[in-house]
């Protein structure tokens, strides 16, 4: 309802496969947004991700059982971590890349003398998902979390050696959607 009502529900008509195809909200500057209320199968995810160049996934994420936000993040992109990777677990860890062959490498926390002085911020999130829906995990555009109140955050992913690391980016919705509207 944040949209026009010009926005809402275009039909579009795929010439190739003869389907029609439903935007929930599909802007003036091309933009589809996807809002996903239910689980969703792969193909469907690729299809529709094939078919709208400029998608953006807008998941109900308070029906996420096993969900829950942790802890604030430093800046992922801090050339500081560098050397390190995140530890996937809820407790706020790194490992030095270095140590990555070892048998069971040390887990450094924010307190240790190398990680003590890097600030956390108040956009990037650690979170935890019991039951996680894994299909969005492998979605090629951008993916919104909707928890409800005034916050949305974007699923994001650190490419690490050790294997990705999920995170979360906080992203006021009014800005959001302000993003979208004239």
């Amino acid at each position: 309802m944040a949209f026009p009502k010009n926005y809402r529900e275009i039909c579009f008509w795929d010439k190739l496969s003869g389907h029609q195809h439903r935007a929930d909200i599909h802007t003036p500057c091309g933009t589809t947004l996807e809002f996903q209320n239910s689980p969703i199968s792969l193909e469907e995810m690729e299809s529709r991700e094939a078919y709208y160049p400029k998608l953006i996934w807008i998941l109900n994420a308070k029906k996420f059982k096993g969900f829950r936000i942790l802890k604030h993040l430093p800046d992922i992109n801090s050339p500081r971590l560098l050397d390190y990777e995140f530890c996937q677990s809820d407790h706020l860890t790194m490992i030095r890349k270095k140590d990555l062959s070892q048998a069971i490498p040390k887990r450094l926390n924010f307190h240790h003398p190398e990680l003590r002085n890097i600030p956390l911020t108040t956009c990037y999130y650690s979170f935890c998902w019991k039951y996680p829906h894994r299909v969005w995990y492998r979605a090629n555009c951008p993916i919104i979390l909707d928890l409800g109140g005034h916050f949305l955050y974007q699923l994001k992913q650190r490419h690490q050696m050790s294997g990705n690391y999920a995170y979360l980016y906080l992203i006021p919705r009014k800005d959001f959607i302000n993003g979208f509207c004239p």
